[in-house]
């Protein structure tokens, strides 16, 4: 028999979860055309969902016997979590941006709203054999989007995930780690306590029902849920065949602002950054004011304007500037007259001039003489 009641959509699709893979086309396309009751159904009385193959169905059918689903959901609330579906309040509409391979369900620890943390975040993702720097940068990111109210989410992963999820939380931030196995199962080992403290301080999503397990598949699936959940990704470290260029793809593929941070050139794990920024894939980024520019709201989250220190000379008007570089450096110095064809400038329009530098201290006059007063910061060669 079919699930009944209120709750027979959530049974459904908890059922769901522990038969198909998470991004699974065919399945979800099922669930549209059927819905996830009926595609339950179908699948244990012997039926045979449109266009499935008899192999497939049979498979399905196997693990549909031992099912629990009502078990799964009990063991979740145990851990303070809970089964979000499409259709919830707390359900992150921007996730039906993947269409048919949107997640069936997400299975989440923590008492944050997935919705609301989701609606202000920003993926950071990289290598995990990351360098000194690029854990570094990572950290400073992801503590600067937080306090400018953004939420960071990556995967729990070592090396520029975990230091992006220690960089938020150290500076009270929340942050949503979407890992590639059940909320209860803490992979990889190194990191039980961070992830303990992300479901305290943040949230733990994952498609995957209890006590599953990761593997190699499974990461590459789940990076299209960071994508898909985040207004936009930042990869910080990525060799050319890293995970974290998916994470950049599938945003990119579904409109999501992408950028990068450069690294040494000299660096292989910056390669694969390097090429999206080289072929305009992603936008350069060096802080996370530039990050918070990029995906937050127009004239709302504006950087700001990055220029050098501000010297002495930069102030002069441009005649006094080309007088001061026409005046000699040397001890002897130079008459006005010669001044004034260096400059090409009148010669009482130069002798102006001159009077002005000695007031502020440029130059200096010995008789007949200008001459530049010792070397000042922002005269050439300092």
């Amino acid at each position: 028999m079919p699930y009944t009641g209120d709750g027979a959509e959530r049974l459904a699709r908890a059922a769901l979860t522990r038969l198909a893979e998470p991004g699974d086309l065919a399945v979800g396309q099922w669930i549209d055309q059927l819905g996830a009751v009926a595609l339950l159904h179908t699948i244990r009385e012997g039926g045979r969902p449109p266009g499935a193959g008899a192999a497939r169905v049979a498979g399905f059918r196997a693990r549909a016997a031992g099912l629990d689903p009502a078990a799964d959901l009990e063991r979740v609330r145990a851990l303070g979590g809970r089964f979000v579906i499409p259709g919830d309040p707390e359900w992150p509409t921007q996730l039906d941006d993947l269409g048919p391979t949107r997640p069936i369900g997400l299975w989440t620890a923590g008492a944050a709203s997935l919705r609301l943390l989701a609606l202000r975040s920003v993926a950071l993702v990289g290598a995990r054999a990351c360098t000194a720097y690029g854990a570094h940068v990572a950290g400073e990111l992801a503590a600067g989007l937080a306090e400018r109210g953004w939420v960071v989410v990556s995967g729990a992963a070592y090396g520029i995930d975990a230091a992006a999820h220690r960089g938020a939380m150290a500076v009270g931030g929340p942050t949503i780690a979407v890992l590639a196995c059940g909320v209860d199962v803490a992979y990889p080992r190194g990191h039980t306590e961070l992830i303990r403290r992300i479901s305290r301080q943040g949230l733990l999503v994952s498609e995957l029902p209890p006590g599953q397990h990761p593997n190699r598949f499974r990461f590459v699936l789940r990076n299209r849920v960071i994508a898909a959940l985040t207004r936009g990704t930042v990869v910080v470290e990525a060799a050319l065949r890293s995970g974290a260029l998916s994470t950049a793809r599938r945003a990119r593929d579904l409109n999501r602002i992408t950028c990068g941070v450069p690294g040494p050139v000299t660096s292989a794990l910056s390669e694969g950054v390097h090429a999206l920024l080289r072929t305009g894939a992603a936008t350069l980024v060096t802080d996370a004011a530039e990050v918070a520019e990029l995906t937050g709201g127009i004239g709302g989250d504006l950087a700001p304007h990055k220029q050098g220190e501000a010297l002495p000379r930069d102030v002069l008007a441009t005649a006094a500037r080309q007088v001061l570089e026409a005046v000699p450096a040397g001890i002897d110095g130079a008459p006005a007259a010669v001044v004034a064809r260096a400059a090409g400038l009148p010669p009482d329009e130069v002798l102006q001039r001159l009077y002005e530098l000695t007031s502020l201290g440029f130059v200096e006059r010995c008789g007949a003489h200008w001459r530049v007063v010792g070397r000042r910061k922002g005269d050439p060669g300092e």
